[in-house]
Parts: structure tokens; C-alpha cells; sequence
């Protein structure tokens, strides 16, 4: 078997492959055949040698990716040979309040760049039955996130999302298929083409239009969202707090837009707005998301499919930012 492995920081050049014999299971432990793998934000300070916590040399780099059970161990009931499966983010999170800070794959464990990884079956899930390996690779990290942002939201409820990076799409699709309105900022046309594609009743060029805050009131007749899944950051916080509604949540999921910016602290107690920072999900949250997925017949955007081999030629692809939807390798 081959593994891509982190040789040093500064970029995917830095990734060698290693060959290995392939690993035996052991009790409770599955051997995985990985068919796909996809990139996220988070690799790109790992490969640069910015991520916190730290990350070692020789890890192999990548937290999501999709395969089928070629072997099983002794005590497995979860899964038979030949099942297709997703992993779950979180190795050692499998449900409930997240209490202290849980294992990270690539920062405790070996991640999913590899031909066959040996793992506990109680990371894995069942992938929707409709999706090929390549779509069900990008949903362990994006897809879950979004999930847990949009927790408690309900039919008829406005969401508003930032951009098309690959949680915002997710947040889309999954707030349209919960029966909610959603509105969407972006920058370019191409991209505004592609939210109303998948469900956004509106979208707003936030690039001409740096007040967008006061449109989204416009658009909700002065009330404002009950839910912003916010990825930008402290540059979008204010305008996000001025679009959402007396009672409404904001969702914090990333810093896209850097760490630039300030919020008052009185104006964001006199917003009555909630705010809750989100961490992935659990294993019960990529559950249910899978369900809800199967049953809305939802499908992962996917910007790109790129050979194994090619692998360091998609993380330059994606680190480059052009990429709408995201950015898959084909083990």
C-alpha cells in the first residue's frame, strides 16, 4: 500500500509517498480500502506548518475520506465486508456535549491520504446509499459542520450564508431541504448562478454591496434572519449581527475573512442575538446529516477530481482559493 506522509512544512511539495504492507485489524478494528479522499480549510495552515495544535512530521495528512470494508476483526458487528463507508471527524466523539477537547485526525492519528487504513469501527458510518465514493469523501469535515450551524432550525425560518466555500454550500442545500429561506452573500456572478442553483432565494455582491447587513433586513421586511452561518470572521460579524433578527443565532464557524476586525461589545449585547461557536459534530451528527442527505437526494458540490498521484497537484489547486465546491482525490 501507498501513504502520503507530511516530509516537511511549507506545502504539498513537501508530502512523499511511503509504501507499507497493508495492515491486519484487530479487535474492533476494520481494515478500510480508501477510495477517496477531499480537502478542507484546516489543511492548509497543517501542510504550512501553522496549525495549532501542532501537527508532527511524517503524519499522514487529509481528516476525510470514504472507502468500503475489506476486512473486519474479531467483536465488529457494525459493518459486513464490503460495505461503504464515511469517517467521522472526531475519532473519539461519538454523540452528546463536547466536554474537552477530542482527538484530531493528523494531529493524534494518521489521516485518510492512504490506499488502506486500519480503524475502529465505531469511527466509521454508513455512506448514502446514492452518493459515489468522491461525494462521500467531502462530508466528514464541510458537510457536518454546516449540520451542527444549522441545529434547530426549522421550516419557514430564514438562514443566511457567506460565500461558496464548502460548509456555506452544504448550508444551503441542508437549510433548503429543512425547509428554511436562505439568503447568500458572494462576489462574483458565477457564483450567485451556482447558490440560486441549489436553492438560495437570494444573493447579495457583498463586494458592491459592503452594507449587505441592510439588505438582508430589506429582504426580510425589516425583521432580519433567524440563523448566519458566519465563516469570515470578525470582518463579517458586524454586518452578520445587523442581519439577524431579535432572538436569532449566529452560528461561528470560521475566519475566512481573517482576523481583522472588531465587534463593540455593547452592540453585540444591545443585538439580543445568540452566538455559538461551532466544532465539526459527532459521530450521531454525520448520522443523521447522512439520512437527511439520503432521503433529500442531496449531492456535494465537487469542484474537481484528481488522481492519486496527482495529489500534491489538487492541494495547490485548492490552495489557490478559485475552486467552487470541493476538492477531491481518487485513491
Amino acid at each position: 500500500m501507498r501513504s502520503f506522509h507530511i516530509n516537511s512544512f511549507g506545502g504539498p511539495d513537501s508530502l512523499i509517498i511511503k509504501e507499507s504492507e497493508i495492515p491486519k485489524p484487530g479487535r474492533g478494528e476494520v481494515l478500510v480500502r480508501v477510495r477517496a479522499s477531499s480537502l478542507n480549510f484546516r489543511d492548509l495552515p497543517i501542510f504550512a506548518g501553522q496549525y495549532q495544535p501542532t501537527v508532527q512530521i511524517g503524519r499522514v495528512p487529509l481528516s476525510d475520506g470514504a472507502g468500503e470494508i475489506e476486512a473486519i476483526g474479531e467483536g465488529v458487528n457494525r459493518f459486513r465486508v464490503g460495505d461503504k463507508v464515511v469517517n467521522s471527524f472526531f475519532p473519539n466523539w461519538f454523540g452528546g456535549t463536547l466536554n474537552t477537547p477530542p482527538d484530531q485526525w493528523v494531529v493524534h492519528h494518521d489521516g485518510w491520504l492512504t490506499e488502506y487504513k486500519v480503524v475502529n469501527a465505531e469511527i466509521l458510518v454508513a455512506m448514502p446509499s446514492h452518493m459515489s465514493f468522491e461525494e462521500g469523501a467531502t462530508l466528514s469535515c464541510a458537510a457536518v459542520t454546516a449540520w451542527s450551524a444549522l441545529a434547530g432550525v426549522r421550516a419557514g425560518d430564514v438562514v443566511l450564508t457567506q460565500g461558496t466555500g464548502g460548509v456555506s454550500l452544504f448550508a444551503v442545500q441542508l437549510a433548503v431541504a429543512l425547509g428554511a429561506r436562505v439568503i447568500s452573500t458572494t462576489s462574483s456572478h458565477d457564483k450567485a448562478q451556482t447558490l440560486r442553483r441549489l436553492g438560495a432565494h437570494a444573493v447579495i455582491d457583498y463586494s458592491t454591496t459592503p452594507e449587505w447587513g441592510d439588505v438582508v433586513r430589506d429582504l426580510t421586511n425589516g425583521r432580519g434572519v433567524d440563523r448566519v452561518v458566519e465563516v469570515g470572521g470578525p470582518s463579517t460579524l458586524p454586518q452578520s449581527m445587523k442581519a439577524s433578527a431579535v432572538g436569532g443565532e449566529i452560528s461561528i464557524v470560521g475566519i475566512l475573512a481573517g482576523y481583522e476586525g472588531g465587534v463593540d461589545f455593547m452592540t453585540m449585547f444591545m443585538s439580543r442575538v445568540g452566538f455559538r461557536a461551532v466544532t465539526v459534530g459527532s459521530r450521531r451528527d454525520l448520522e443523521d446529516m447522512c439520512r437527511a442527505m439520503e432521503k433529500h437526494d442531496i449531492r456535494p458540490v465537487i469542484d474537481s477530481v484528481h488522481a492519486f498521484d496527482d495529489a500534491k497537484a489538487a492541494i495547490a489547486h485548492y490552495g489557490a482559493r478559485n475552486s467552487i465546491g470541493k476538492v477531491v482525490i481518487q485513491h
